[in-house]
């Protein structure tokens, strides 16, 4: 007996896209996800590579955040220029990177105030020397707690600007800090959302992570010192003048006069910008390596993937202005 057999149809291979421009964002509406090139980060892109620097050279790291400065020592006293050059660094890349600078925390608190005066943390352990320098010791016994997407101390009514953390001991893997661009995750948002939110406020908090920490005898006095507080949604930078996103779900309570459902999902909706990879820089540590970012214009992320390793960093925070639209 002999069997029919099907022949298998000839594929005809596409000569072009389905999708009339594929070079744009194509959206999954099943699973809220949207995928494709970022095409309004060129220009920024672009612009940053074609800086020219005096005191330093800058390698970019991230399409429009992040680069690592070459040829500088910060561990020694510098001049006013070299440090307007890097405070300049600092806006147009948000983040920025120096290897092999070795340093105390007093030669860290030095360099940390030619940009301003620095706050002391009540709720994390600092430096036995210097009370402005806050400690990351993270170890089998103590964990790393940090790595979700934030800004620092935005339930402060002045928070910082920036911070400079220096690193002493790192695991032999693991343990990168990421960051994420919020002007860029604000640029990148539909119109109407931009439209909804620009002159939203929401209430910040520090009850949410530092809560568990305080006593609670001791939770009245501290809530009297440092009560919720409120900011815009999105701010206006108070150096480049640039929109960014200030929401994130360790700090922010809610959005002020919104059901808490629609708080909720929105607040969620705007933090989860900094999770787009193309947003993002990612910063591997080695001894003595240390970033500065502006607290401002990006959220930062601590991997904690060396369990139980040990990884030890010391903080030195600058005091900002209010955020302001």
């Amino acid at each position: 007996m002999t069997l029919a057999t099907t022949q298998p149809e000839a594929v005809v291979p596409a000569r072009k896209s389905p999708i009339p421009d594929y070079s744009g964002r194509v959206r999954i509406e099943k699973y809220d996800l949207e995928v494709g090139p970022l095409r309004h980060l060129a220009e920024e892109r672009q612009r940053l590579r074609g800086l020219a620097w005096q005191h330093f050279d800058v390698v970019p790291l991230g399409a429009t955040l992040g680069g690592e400065l070459r040829g500088i020592d910060i561990t020694r006293p510098l001049p006013d220029e070299a440090i307007a050059e890097i405070r300049r660094a600092l806006h147009e890349f948000k983040v920025i990177f120096f290897r092999d600078q070795p340093m105390d925390a007093a030669a860290q608190v030095a360099f940390a105030r030619r940009f301003g005066e620095l706050e002391v943390h009540p709720f994390l352990p600092a430096n036995t020397s210097e009370p402005a320098v806050v400690q990351f010791a993270k170890s089998a016994t103590v964990g790393g707690f940090e790595n979700g997407w934030h800004h620092d101390v935005t339930w402060r009514e002045y928070p910082s600007m920036g911070a400079i953390l220096r690193a002493i001991e790192v695991p032999a893997s693991g343990g990168d800090t990421l960051f994420a661009d919020m002007v860029s995750a604000y640029e990148g948002l539909p119109d109407d959302v931009k439209q909804q939110i620009d002159g939203l406020d929401a209430v910040h908090d520090f009850i949410q992570v530092f809560g568990h920490s305080v006593p609670d005898e001791q939770k009245p006095a501290m809530r009297e010192r440092y009560p919720q507080v409120v900011h815009p949604v999105v701010c206006g930078h108070a150096e480049t003048g640039r929109k960014h996103l200030y929401v994130n779900r360790f700090f922010t309570s809610h959005i002020v006069g919104m059901e808490a459902d629609e708080s909720r999902h929105l607040i969620d909706r705007l933090s989860r910008r900094a999770e787009i990879v193309e947003y993002q820089c990612r910063f591997h540590w080695e001894p003595n390596s240390v970033a500065f970012w502006d607290n401002r214009a990006v959220q930062h992320y601590a991997s904690s993937d060396y369990w139980p390793e040990k990884r030890v960093m010391e903080r030195a925070s600058i005091i900002g202005p209010r955020p302001v639209r």
